[in-house]
C-alpha cells in the first residue's frame, strides 16, 4: 500500500462535524469550510490579484462586525487556488455560502469534505476517525484542552503549532509566553498558548553556564520536546515525512488542543529536580488540564525523594492529568519507572508500519532489519567486504571495538568494508558515525538477547546502515568469521505499513513490577513509542550529530517518551469529551478498555523474544481511544485514598507531608494494604516459606465503580484466576439506575503454594471482567509469590 495513497471517505458525516465544530470554536457562527470555484476570466481590473477579488467577494456576503473580526486576526480565506483549480476556500455560513453562489462569477460552491492520506499512522493505528459521535468530534479535537509538556522546549515555526483556524485561548488561562533567546512573546499564538524556561537548577550545577548547543530561551535545540509536544497536540499536517519516509498527515492525538511548554531539559541528561518540581508548580498555577512528561531517573525512588511524584500528587489533586513515560530500560523486570499511583505510566507498542532493509550475504542468504537511511547506495547494487569490527580494531582497542566506539576502529583496516557492530555503550547511531569516520562503506548493528532482542529499531543514519536483530546479528557474526573474503549488499526499501504482528511490547519498554512494591501494579499501559514521526527543530539534522548538515521538519524517534505524549494527548480529547472526569477515571476509561491481543487476533508479543507478552510488560494493554470514551463503568481515586494508599505503604507522617503538604495524614485511620487502593487493577502478593504446603491463606479486596453511561445497566461479572489463585468475586452482578451511581464488590484471592524455578518471586495473572452487553470493564489481576527462605 502506498504511504501516499488517498482514501476519500464519505463526506456526509464530516460534513457535520465540520458544523459542530465550526460552531464551536467561532463564537456561535454556524461556519464551515468551503471551497469556491471561480471563473478566473471574469476577474474586474480594478483588482490588482485573484486574491483580492476573492476577498472583497468574501466581505460582501459577511456582516461588517464579521469582516473587522477577521480582519484583526488575519483569518478568512484560508486558501487560494491557482494551478489546477481556480478559486478559494474559506470559513462561511450555509447563508453566506448560498449567497457565494449568486456571484456570476462562481461556478460552485463545494462543501469542504474529508480526503484523508495515510498519516504518520499512530492516530489511524489507534482509531482516532473524525467523525461527530466518535472521541475528536465529541472532545471537539480536544480544543478546550491546555496539554502542558515539560521537555526541552518547543520550535514554536513549526506547521504543527499554527493557530490558524483556532478559536481564543480558554478564558482559564493564566500562563504567559516567557521570552528569551531566539524567542520572542510573538513565538506563542493561540495553539501554543505558554512558554517558560526553568534553567536555574541546571545553571546552579554549571555555575550560571549552558551548553553551548543551547539557547536560553524556551526554544527547542535538542529536538525531544517538539517531536513529544505535536505528537501529544500538534496540527493536522499535510506532506510530513522524514526525508521521503512514513510520507503523509502528521497529526497530533488532540489537534486542537493548546500547548504550553515547560523547558526544563537542557541536554540529554541535564534534567534537574529542582526544575521539575518548579516547572510542575507554575504549570498546576497556569492552569494547565493534562501533564505531559517524558523524563525520569531510570529507576524508581521513594516517592517523597521524586520530585515527579510530587509534583504530579499536586497536580492530580488540582484536577490535571498526569502522565510519565515508563523508561527505556526493558525487556528486564523491575525497571519501570514513574511509579506513583496517581501518575499514568506508559510504556511503548509498536505501530504496523516499518522501515524494512536487508542484509544480503555474498552466499545469497537475505536477513530483514530496519533503517531510515536516505542517501546514496540505497538500492543495494554493490558489494563490499563484510568484517568484524574487532577485526578493523585500533591497535590496543581489541575489547571496545566490537561496540564500535569512537576512536576504536583503524581506518586503514575499516576503509571500504561493512564493519558489524554489536549493540550496546552508546547509540546506535553514533556507532554508524564511527564506523563512517573510519572510512567504511557501511554498517550493520547488531542486537543481542538483552540489547534490543529480535527488534530492531531504525534510525536515520548517514552512512548506509542497517539494524538487525538477535538471532540474525548471530548468523551476519558467524558467517564473517568463517568467510575471510566474505562480502555482503544492503539495501533499503523505505516505507511499509501493514507489517505484523502488530502492536507488540517494544523491546525498550521498561517493566513491571515495580521494584520493593508488588502491590502496586505498572505500568498501567502502553502506547505507539516505535518509530513515530513528529515535528522537528531547523537547524538540528535528524541523527541529532554535529556532523549531519540535513535539514527536516520531521523526524521519527523510538522510545517511551514517544508513547507517553500518546496517552496524554488522549487524556486531553477525554477530558474534552467528559468534562467532569477526574484524572483517575481518565487513567480507569484507559486502562480497563485496552486490549492485549493484536491485529491477528494472538496475544501481544514481546518484540524482544517475539513470545506472548504478560500483564508486567503492557500493563492493562495497549490503549484504544474510541472505547474509552464510553467505558461503563470507571474506578475513580479522590486525593485522599492516595494518602491512605500511602499510609498502607508505611510512610512516615513525615514523608507524606512532604509529597502531599499535609500533616496527620494517618492519625485515626485504619491501616490496610497498598491493595486496596480503588486502582482499576489488582495485585496482590503472597509470602511461601520453606514449610508452607496446600493453601497461602486468602486476600480480600473491595473495589467500589461508577456508572459513566447513561440509563440503567446490569452487568455480570466473568473470572479468569491466576494459575494456583482462585478468585471469588461478591456480588456477581451489579445493578445501575443511572449516571454517577456508585457500586462496591468483594474481590477474594486464595493462593495455593508454588514452585519456584527462577530466582525468589514467581507471577501469575489473570483478569476480571465486568460486561452488561454494551460494555465490557476488564481488569488484570497479578498475583506474586515471594519464596521467603525462614
Amino acid at each position: 500500500i502506498s504511504e501516499m495513497g488517498i482514501a476519500l471517505w464519505a463526506t456526509f458525516p464530516w460534513f457535520f462535524l465540520s458544523a459542530l465544530c465550526s460552531v464551536l470554536s467561532a463564537g456561535g457562527r454556524d461556519e464551515r469550510t468551503f471551497i469556491v470555484r471561480v471563473q478566473s476570466d471574469l476577474k474586474p481590473s480594478a483588482f490588482a490579484s485573484h486574491e483580492r477579488w476573492y476577498q472583497s467577494s468574501l466581505r460582501n456576503v459577511k456582516p461588517a462586525e464579521q469582516v473587522a473580526a477577521e480582519d484583526e486576526e488575519g483569518t478568512g480565506i484560508l486558501h487560494v487556488y491557482d494551478t489546477v483549480f481556480h478559486g478559494f476556500s474559506a470559513r462561511m455560513t450555509p447563508e453566506e455560502a448560498e449567497e457565494m453562489g449568486k456571484n456570476p462569477a462562481v461556478l460552485k460552491v463545494i462543501p469542504d469534505g474529508v480526503m484523508r492520506l495515510h498519516t504518520t499512522r499512530s492516530p489511524e493505528f489507534l482509531g482516532l476517525v473524525p467523525r461527530s459521535d466518535r472521541l475528536l468530534g465529541l472532545s471537539r479535537y480536544g480544543s478546550d484542552i491546555v496539554i502542558g509538556v515539560l521537555d526541552s522546549g518547543i520550535w514554536p515555526e513549526r506547521r504543527s503549532f499554527s493557530d490558524r483556524g483556532l478559536g481564543p485561548v480558554p478564558a482559564k488561562w493564566k500562563g504567559v509566553c516567557e521570552e528569551g533567546k531566539d524567542f520572542p512573546k510573538t513565538s506563542c499564538n493561540r495553539k501554543l498558548v505558554g512558554a517558560r524556561m526553568f534553567p536555574t537548577g541546571y545553571q546552579a550545577e554549571k555555575r550560571g553556564k549552558i551548553n553551548e548547543s543551547e539557547v536560553l530561551s524556551p526554544r527547542d535545540t535538542m529536538g525531544h520536546g517538539t517531536h513529544t509536544a505535536s505528537t501529544a497536540a500538534g496540527r493536522r499536517v499535510s506532506r510530513a515525512s522524514l526525508l521521503g519516509l512514513a510520507g503523509g498527515v502528521a497529526s497530533g492525538m488532540a489537534p486542537r488542543s493548546r500547548i504550553a511548554v515547560y523547558k526544563i531539559c537542557w541536554g540529554a541528561s541535564s534534567c534537574h529536580r529542582s526544575d521539575i518540581l518548579a516547572a510542575f508548580d507554575r504549570a498546576v498555577g497556569d492552569g494547565v488540564d493534562v501533564i505531559s512528561i517524558s523524563v525520569g531517573g531510570g529507576y524508581a525512588l521513594p516517592f517523597d525523594t521524586d520530585p515527579i511524584a510530587i509534583g504530579s500528587f499536586a497536580a492530580t489533586a488540582a484536577g490535571v492529568f498526569v502522565a510519565a513515560s515508563a523508561g527505556n530500560d526493558g525487556p528486564g523486570s523491575m525497571t519501570v519507572d514513574n511509579v506513583s499511583p496517581w501518575i499514568t505510566t506508559v510504556g511503548a507498542g509498536t505501530l504496523d508500519r516499518n522501515f524494512p532493509a536487508d542484509v544480503i550475504l555474498g552466499d545469497g542468504r537475505v536477513f530483514p532489519g530496519e533503517s531510515l537511511y536516505r542517501g546514496p547506495g540505497t538500492a543495494g547494487n554493490q558489494s563490499f567486504p563484510i568484517v568484524l569490527a574487532k577485526n578493523v580494531a585500533a591497535a590496543g582497542k581489541e575489547f571496545t571495538a566490537p561496540l564500535c566506539m569512537d576512536g576504536t576502529l583503524d581506518p586503514a583496516k575499516a576503509a571500504g568494508k561493512i564493519v558489524i557492530c554489536e549493540r550496546g555503550g552508546i547509540d546506535r547511531i553514533v556507532k554508524s558515525e564511527v564506523v563512517r569516520k573510519a572510512g567504511g562503506a557501511g554498517a550493520i548493528i547488531g542486537n543481542g538477547n538483552y540489547q534490543g532482542g529480535e527488534e530492531p529499531i531504525p534510525d536515520p543514519y548517514l552512512l548506509p546502515t542497517v539494524s538487525v536483530g538477535s538471532g540474525a546479528s548471530l548468523e551476519i557474526r558467524f558467517y564473517a568469521m568463517t568467510k575471510p573474503n566474505g562480502t555482503a549488499r544492503l539495501v533499503f526499501r523505505g516505507t511499509h505499513v501493514g507489517a505484523q504482528p502488530a502492536p507488540m511490547v517494544a523491546a525498550f519498554s521498561a517493566r513491571g513490577p515495580v521494584a520493593g512494591v508488588p502491590e502496586l501494579f505498572k505500568p498501567d499501559l502502553i502506547a505507539p513509542g516505535v518509530s513515530i514521526l513528529a515535528a522537528w527543530p531547523d537547524g538540528l539534522g535528524p541523527s541529532g550529530l554535529s556532523s549531519d548538515t540535513r535539514r527536516t521538519e520531521f523526524n521519527i524517534y523510538s522510545g517511551t517518551s514517544m508513547s507517553c505524549p500518546h496517552v496524554s494527548g488522549i487524556a486531553a480529547l477525554l477530558k474534552g469529551a467528559h468534562p467532569d472526569w477526574s484524572p483517575a477515571a481518565i487513567r480507569s476509561a484507559m486502562m480497563t478498555t485496552a486490549y492485549s491481543t493484536d491485529r491477528a487476533g494472538s496475544p501481544i508479543a514481546d518484540a524482544n523474544s517475539r513470545k506472548p507478552a504478560t500483564v508486567l510488560d503492557f500493563g492493562s494493554g495497549h490503549v484504544n481511544p474510541e472505547r474509552a470514551v464510553d467505558p461503563g463503568l470507571v474506578y475513580d481515586i479522590s486525593p485522599e485514598d492516595y494518602v491512605q494508599f500511602l499510609c498502607d505503604s508505611n510512610y512516615t507522617e513525615k514523608e507524606i507531608r512532604v509529597i502531599t503538604g499535609k500533616g496527620g495524614a494517618c492519625s485515626g485511620k485504619k491501616k490496610g494494604r497498598p491493595a486496596d487502593l480503588n486502582y482499576p487493577a489488582i495485585a496482590v502478593q503472597f509470602d511461601q516459606g520453606p514449610k508452607a504446603n496446600g493453601s497461602l491463606g486468602a486476600v480480600e479486596l473491595v473495589r467500589t465503580v461508577t456508572n459513566v453511561a447513561e440509563g440503567s445497566s446490569r452487568y455480570a461479572v466473568e473470572v479468569v484466576p491466576p494459575k494456583g489463585t482462585s478468585v471469588v468475586v461478591e456480588p456477581t452482578e451489579l445493578v445501575f439506575g443511572g449516571r454517577k451511581e456508585k457500586k462496591g464488590y468483594r474481590v477474594r484471592v486464595e493462593a495455593r503454594c508454588v514452585n519456584f524455578t527462577d530466582g525468589i518471586y514467581k507471577y501469575e495473572w489473570g483478569s476480571l471482567t465486568w460486561r452488561d452487553g454494551r460494555h465490557t470493564v476488564r481488569s488484570p489481576v497479578l498475583v506474586t509469590w515471594i519464596q521467603k527462605c525462614c
